[in-house]
Protein backbone atom coordinates (compact mmCIF):
# COMPACT_ATOMS: atom_id res chain seq x y z
CA UNK A 1 0.00 0.00 0.00
CA UNK A 2 2.91 2.39 0.91
CA UNK A 3 4.08 1.80 -3.44
CA UNK A 4 0.22 2.68 -4.16
CA UNK A 5 -0.20 5.60 -2.14
CA UNK A 6 3.45 6.78 -3.73
CA UNK A 7 1.94 6.50 -7.09
CA UNK A 8 -1.40 8.17 -6.37
CA UNK A 9 0.54 11.36 -4.55
CA UNK A 10 2.63 11.25 -8.05
CA UNK A 11 -0.48 11.13 -10.12
CA UNK A 12 -2.10 13.88 -8.07
CA UNK A 13 1.06 16.16 -8.42
CA UNK A 14 1.19 15.08 -12.18
CA UNK A 15 -2.55 15.92 -12.73
CA UNK A 16 -1.74 19.03 -10.77
CA UNK A 17 0.29 20.21 -13.51
CA UNK A 18 -1.71 18.97 -16.09
CA UNK A 19 -4.07 21.51 -14.93
CA UNK A 20 -1.28 24.43 -14.97
CA UNK A 21 -0.62 24.87 -11.24
CA UNK A 22 3.34 25.51 -11.14
CA UNK A 23 4.55 23.06 -9.06
CA UNK A 24 8.43 23.15 -9.30
CA UNK A 25 10.65 20.21 -9.19
CA UNK A 26 13.04 20.83 -5.86
CA UNK A 27 11.77 21.73 -2.53
CA UNK A 28 7.98 22.82 -3.30
CA UNK A 29 7.58 19.07 -5.25
CA UNK A 30 8.65 17.55 -2.45
CA UNK A 31 6.41 19.79 0.05
CA UNK A 32 3.46 18.82 -1.61
CA UNK A 33 4.09 15.02 -2.15
CA UNK A 34 4.97 15.00 1.75
CA UNK A 35 1.28 16.78 2.47
CA UNK A 36 -0.70 14.40 -0.25
CA UNK A 37 1.12 11.55 1.32
CA UNK A 38 0.22 12.61 5.04
CA UNK A 39 -3.42 12.82 3.70
CA UNK A 40 -3.82 9.20 1.96
CA UNK A 41 -1.95 8.04 4.56
CA UNK A 42 -4.61 9.48 6.99
CA UNK A 43 -7.39 8.07 4.55
CA UNK A 44 -5.91 4.39 4.65
CA UNK A 45 -5.83 4.66 8.09
CA UNK A 46 -9.25 5.34 7.93
CA UNK A 47 -9.91 2.50 5.97
CA UNK A 48 -7.79 0.15 7.79
CA UNK A 49 -10.03 1.60 10.98
CA UNK A 50 -13.12 -0.46 9.24
CA UNK A 51 -11.62 -3.52 8.19
CA UNK A 52 -8.78 -4.72 11.17
CA UNK A 53 -8.25 -5.00 14.66
CA UNK A 54 -6.99 -2.60 16.60
CA UNK A 55 -3.49 -4.55 16.49
CA UNK A 56 -3.49 -5.01 12.64
CA UNK A 57 -4.65 -1.62 12.20
CA UNK A 58 -1.56 -0.61 14.75
CA UNK A 59 1.15 -2.66 12.67
CA UNK A 60 -0.29 -1.49 9.36
CA UNK A 61 -0.32 1.98 9.99
CA UNK A 62 3.11 1.84 11.42
CA UNK A 63 4.44 0.00 8.77
CA UNK A 64 3.05 2.26 6.09
CA UNK A 65 4.15 5.38 7.45
CA UNK A 66 7.63 3.74 7.74
CA UNK A 67 7.64 2.53 3.91
CA UNK A 68 6.33 5.67 2.70
CA UNK A 69 8.82 7.74 4.46
CA UNK A 70 11.61 5.45 3.32
CA UNK A 71 10.24 5.97 -0.21
CA UNK A 72 9.95 9.59 0.03
CA UNK A 73 13.86 9.71 1.36
CA UNK A 74 15.05 7.50 -1.34
CA UNK A 75 13.21 10.04 -3.98
CA UNK A 76 14.40 13.25 -2.02
CA UNK A 77 17.77 12.17 -1.78
CA UNK A 78 18.44 11.10 -4.86
CA UNK A 79 17.24 14.67 -6.61
CA UNK A 80 17.93 17.13 -3.89
CA UNK A 81 20.80 15.59 -2.17
CA UNK A 82 21.35 14.35 1.66
CA UNK A 83 19.91 17.09 4.02
CA UNK A 84 22.60 19.59 5.41
CA UNK A 85 24.85 17.92 8.75
CA UNK A 86 22.34 18.63 11.68
CA UNK A 87 18.85 19.01 9.80
CA UNK A 88 16.56 16.49 9.74
CA UNK A 89 16.57 14.18 7.32
CA UNK A 90 13.70 13.09 4.72
CA UNK A 91 12.55 10.30 6.33
CA UNK A 92 12.20 11.86 9.93
CA UNK A 93 11.05 15.09 8.64
CA UNK A 94 7.76 12.63 6.92
CA UNK A 95 7.18 11.22 9.84
CA UNK A 96 7.46 14.03 12.17
CA UNK A 97 4.47 16.12 9.54
CA UNK A 98 2.36 12.76 9.98
CA UNK A 99 2.52 12.76 13.72
CA UNK A 100 1.98 16.43 13.59
CA UNK A 101 -0.97 16.55 11.52
CA UNK A 102 -2.51 13.19 12.74
CA UNK A 103 -3.97 14.74 15.44
CA UNK A 104 -5.52 17.59 13.10
CA UNK A 105 -6.76 15.12 10.64
CA UNK A 106 -8.74 13.03 13.79
CA UNK A 107 -10.84 16.09 14.26
CA UNK A 108 -12.50 15.32 10.68
CA UNK A 109 -15.30 13.40 9.47
CA UNK A 110 -14.83 10.18 7.57
CA UNK A 111 -17.52 7.58 5.77
CA UNK A 112 -18.51 5.11 3.30
CA UNK A 113 -18.35 7.84 0.91
CA UNK A 114 -14.89 9.15 1.85
CA UNK A 115 -13.36 11.82 3.68
CA UNK A 116 -15.48 14.90 4.63
CA UNK A 117 -15.63 18.73 3.52
CA UNK A 118 -13.41 20.18 5.43
CA UNK A 119 -11.32 16.84 5.69
CA UNK A 120 -10.40 17.31 2.21
CA UNK A 121 -10.26 21.13 2.56
CA UNK A 122 -7.76 21.21 5.10
CA UNK A 123 -5.54 19.64 2.67
CA UNK A 124 -6.73 21.96 0.01
CA UNK A 125 -5.84 24.57 2.71
CA UNK A 126 -2.07 23.30 3.15
CA UNK A 127 -1.67 22.65 -0.37
CA UNK A 128 -2.20 26.78 -1.12
CA UNK A 129 0.61 27.65 1.32
CA UNK A 130 2.66 25.60 -0.95
CA UNK A 131 1.57 27.55 -3.95
CA UNK A 132 2.53 30.62 -5.87
CA UNK A 133 0.30 33.70 -5.18
CA UNK A 134 -1.48 33.03 -8.87
CA UNK A 135 -2.58 29.84 -8.12
CA UNK A 136 -3.92 29.76 -4.40
CA UNK A 137 -6.95 30.96 -5.56
CA UNK A 138 -8.09 28.13 -7.64
CA UNK A 139 -5.95 25.32 -6.08
CA UNK A 140 -8.95 24.29 -3.76
CA UNK A 141 -11.22 23.42 -5.96
CA UNK A 142 -8.71 21.65 -7.74
CA UNK A 143 -8.18 19.48 -4.77
CA UNK A 144 -11.96 19.03 -3.57
CA UNK A 145 -13.53 18.33 -6.92
CA UNK A 146 -11.36 16.22 -8.84
CA UNK A 147 -8.06 15.26 -7.15
CA UNK A 148 -9.34 13.77 -3.80
CA UNK A 149 -12.21 12.10 -5.18
CA UNK A 150 -9.65 10.28 -7.74
CA UNK A 151 -7.41 9.61 -4.86
CA UNK A 152 -9.99 7.95 -2.54
CA UNK A 153 -11.61 5.42 -5.32
CA UNK A 154 -8.19 4.81 -6.38
CA UNK A 155 -7.20 4.06 -2.36
CA UNK A 156 -10.15 2.17 -1.72
CA UNK A 157 -9.94 0.04 -4.50
CA UNK A 158 -5.95 -0.94 -3.63
CA UNK A 159 -7.03 -1.95 -0.62
CA UNK A 160 -9.50 -3.80 -0.56
CA UNK A 161 -7.46 -6.03 -2.71
CA UNK A 162 -4.79 -6.22 -0.76
CA UNK A 163 -6.89 -6.96 2.26
CA UNK A 164 -8.81 -9.45 0.75
CA UNK A 165 -9.40 -13.18 2.16
CA UNK A 166 -11.04 -13.97 -1.45
CA UNK A 167 -8.96 -16.57 -3.01
CA UNK A 168 -7.84 -15.52 -6.47
CA UNK A 169 -8.36 -18.06 -9.36
CA UNK A 170 -3.99 -18.78 -11.26
CA UNK A 171 -5.43 -16.72 -13.74
CA UNK A 172 -6.64 -13.98 -12.18
CA UNK A 173 -3.52 -13.57 -10.65
CA UNK A 174 -1.20 -13.55 -13.63
CA UNK A 175 -3.45 -11.11 -14.89
CA UNK A 176 -1.38 -8.30 -14.07
CA UNK A 177 2.03 -9.82 -15.24
CA UNK A 178 3.00 -9.43 -18.53
CA UNK A 179 6.30 -11.09 -20.26
CA UNK A 180 6.55 -8.02 -22.27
Amino acid sequence: MAFIAWRVAQNMLKQMRSARFDIEIGAQYFAFTREVLVFLTQLLDRMAFERLEPEERAAFMNALVKRIGEILQDNEDGLLGKPPAGQLGYYDQFVDLFNELADHYADFGFDAQGPDFAFVRYLGHRIALLMPQKDQRWVLDQVMASEVPDAFAYLQKALEGVLSTDERSPRAARAGVSGD
